[in-house]
């Protein structure tokens, strides 16, 4: 039996069979080697040698109209989340805030994560003042840089058509439109993993230690962003390259060990020094319950994420295939009516294309890079979507957007290898059979949403099956037939989420949970109340519209229950926002909250999720004299305080955190705030302390302080919303 060896390929057309090229990629003359040195602009433009003078200009191309189209209505997300946004204008104002991470430039508590996404964000509001572009523009260069390392990737072992159809895949992904849009660590968090399978597959080329050492640092800085998240594909990585190194065993060993020390100190720098800073002159923890980030990576955010068990959260999930607060778990997660619709279209196809790429390369050598590359992408794939099946936790449909690079790669480096194979019949075969499954499972997706362009899964099945029935000829027709037949199955692969991409790219997204696609497509459901949220919604109500339930920033009230917390019934999203005020506008090119009415949902659900509306005459107040205080004033949850802050400018301490149970600050230390004249207005609720009866062990401190204020100061309305000012007692 002969041992096939894999190498990169020089394509004259992309899409025709590879021809043979030394295994390392071509690299440009070097300086003084005889060969003149081609202008760098020409360089850019025209890309290998070796590649037909399309390839670099399609590529560019890709990379331009991925961003024109996450710019395009990029402002009718205003704020987008607002817990963020206030982060990001605090770490604007002061340096502690933007090393920590506060949630204000008073620096009472910090949000429930590294800050590392925030970064770039802030130093865009620095350069250019808090707008809605200065904090989404960096997220979608974050989406372009993430096609451009998923192509780069696939193209180094396939043709540059297997590269483009890579990055295609991924910018057309509905949730990845949705987060390279959004200003949550995911964007970051996405473009680190795909970069550190990026270095990995470059490790496995030559063996260098410094590729490796790349993917460590990625890794860790990833961490930075989202925590543990972002070790999930750890074990694929290390195996793989455990395995197919092209060095010996030794010195795979460690070279691994260096890039996990490379992992700690990009990661870990910035954790040791928020442990080892005293506690008394730093910001609280936010999401911990005792004020360290350690808890909060290995609790909240790391093993409670798994389990269900989330001190100071609202509750988790069902394990085992159960149903739960964040839906039900099991292998079809990722499949069923709560996420199919953001990730999975291409799922099924990925799946199919990655089991042929590792069958195509099973007589290649054990160093083989293209096999490599099929275990990298493909093990990150397998490894982040069991654990986000099963993890009983909080689990959100946009958290799919690591999935995003993965399958795409698989689709790009599939679709490749296959077509130079077409001309045996398994492969043309499978190629067919991929397409097949992508198309069926369109029409499936889009039969969910049967008023939602109901003739176009139609077109899609018929145009995939046609493709289908070429593609299985491909081999044995003439090339032009057979590009028709690619040609004409990609297109009908890409229709059915490249339509819930154009849908997510139409209109706006804020609050705390958002979804991509038309209204109605992402249904959460199965908790205690029962029923099926809209778009950003949970259990229990009528499909709304997504996060704040804002209709494009503009303020209709769309009623998404919000059925599926403990004890169901709670108040809608935007029903009267819980306290008479219907929700304001939040967005336009400034960003700006508008003058919708009352305070909006207080410390109940609605104020957990999504921020309040600030009326002219409540940010005048909040404005007075807001300077002889450190905080202008304090409300329970930390939605509510980023919607006064962002509105203001002002800093606003958030009571407890984002959830309203982080026991910070104490009553004590509230008191001592007020006695010391550092906070100017109390924000009430309306709601007795907001979440603090939601299963935190320091339930009591938010009701404790609301009753507090209640009871000693002066009461002051304005509108339907009501403040308390602290330097005033009550009378009588």
């Amino acid at each position: 039996m002969t041992t096939q060896t894999d190498r990169p390929t020089q394509q004259g057309s992309g899409w025709g069979p590879a021809a043979t090229a030394p295994e390392a990629p071509v690299a440009p003359p070097a300086p003084g080697s005889g060969e003149p040195q081609q202008p760098f602009a020409r360089r850019l433009w025209r890309g290998r040698p070796e590649d037909s003078r399309w390839a670099r200009p399609a590529f560019l191309g890709l990379l331009a109209a991925t961003l024109l189209l996450y710019l395009y209505n990029l402002s009718s997300s205003g704020y987008a989340n607002s817990f963020y946004s206030a982060a990001v204008q605090a770490g604007s104002q002061s340096w502690k805030a933007f090393f920590f991470g506060s949630l204000d430039a008073g620096n009472a508590i910090t949000v429930d994560k590294p800050p590392a996404s925030l970064w770039p964000m802030e130093l865009s509001v620095r350069i250019f003042g808090l707008n809605s572009w200065a904090i989404l523009a960096p997220e979608v260069l974050m989406g372009v840089g993430s096609v451009a390392v998923v192509y780069a990737s696939v193209r180094r072992r396939f043709s540059p058509a297997a590269g483009l159809i890579a990055g295609a895949v991924l910018a057309l992904t509905p949730v990845a439109a949705l987060m390279f849009r959004f200003n949550n660590p995911d964007a970051m968090l996405a473009l680190l993993m795909a970069l550190a399978c990026y270095f990995v597959v470059r490790a496995l080329e030559d063996g260098r230690t410094k590729w490796l050492l790349w993917a460590g640092a990625a890794i860790g800085f990833a961490f930075l962003a989202k925590t543990l998240q972002a070790f999930l594909i750890l074990p694929p990585l290390a195996i793989v390259y455990a395995v197919c190194a092209p060095v010996s065993v030794r010195k795979r060993f460690g070279q691994l060990a260096a890039a996990t020390l490379a992992l700690v100190v990009s990661g870990g720098w910035w954790v040791a020094i928020v442990e080892l800073w005293p506690a008394s002159s730093r910001p609280y923890i936010g999401g911990s319950q005792n004020n360290s980030f350690l808890e909060l990576t290995f609790g909240y955010n790391g093993f409670g994420r798994l389990s269900g068990d989330e001190t100071g959260s609202v509750g988790g999930g069902g394990g085992g295939g159960g149903t739960g607060q964040w839906g039900a778990t099991g292998w079809d997660r990722m499949f069923n009516s709560e996420i199919g619709g953001q990730i999975s279209w291409l799922l099924p196809a990925a799946l199919i294309l990655l089991v042929a790429g590792l069958v195509a390369t099973r007589r290649f050598k054990r160093t083989s890079v293209t096999r490599g590359a099929f275990l990298v992408w493909g093990g990150s794939l397998l490894m982040t979507m069991v654990v986000f099946s099963y993890m009983a936790g909080i689990f959100h449909q946009y958290y799919t957007v690591a999935l995003a690079p993965y399958i795409a790669a698989v689709i790009g480096m599939g679709a490749g290898i296959l077509w130079e194979k077409r001309a045996e019949l398994w492969a043309s075969i499978t190629l067919a059979a991929s397409v097949v499954a992508a198309v069926s499972w369109s029409y499936l997706l889009l039969d969910r949403t049967s008023d939602y362009l109901p003739w176009l899964k139609y077109l899609i099945l018929i145009g995939g099956l046609v493709a289908a029935l070429g593609l299985i000829f491909a081999g044995r027709v003439s090339r032009q037939l057979a590009l028709a037949a690619a040609s004409l199955g990609l297109v009908a692969a890409l229709a059915g989420p490249t339509a819930y991409t154009i849908s997510t790219l139409q209109e706006g997204h804020t609050g705390s949970i958002v979804t991509a696609g038309p209204a109605g497509s992402s249904m959460m459901g199965g908790g205690p109340g029962g029923g099926g949220a809209g778009r950003g919604g949970f259990g229990g109500g009528m499909p709304g519209q997504q996060g704040q339930n804002q209709q494009n920033g503009n303020g209709n009230t769309q009623g998404g229950g919000m059925g599926g917390f403990p004890g169901g019934g709670m108040p809608g999203q935007n029903q009267q926002n819980g306290n008479g005020g219907t929700q304001g506008q939040q967005g336009g090119p400034g960003g700006q909250l508008g003058d919708g009415g009352g305070m909006g949902g207080g410390g109940g659900v609605g104020g957990l999720l999504n921020g309040a509306s600030v009326t002219s005459e409540a940010k005048k107040l909040l404005e007075t004299d807001s300077s002889k205080y450190t905080w202008a004033a304090a409300a329970i949850g930390a939605q509510n305080a980023a919607s006064y802050q962002l509105s203001t400018g002002d800093p606003v301490m958030a009571i407890g955190g984002f959830n309203g149970t982080d026991p910070s600050p104490t009553p004590a230390q509230f008191k001592k705030y007020v006695e010391e004249g550092k906070i100017h207005y109390f924000i009430s609720s309306g709601s007795g302390g907001g979440m603090g009866g939601m299963g935190s062990s320091s339930s009591g401190t938010s009701s404790q302080i609301t009753s507090w204020v209640e009871a000693n100061f002066k009461k002051v309305t304005v509108g339907s919303a009501t403040f308390y000012d602290l330097t005033q007692k009550a009378s009588g």
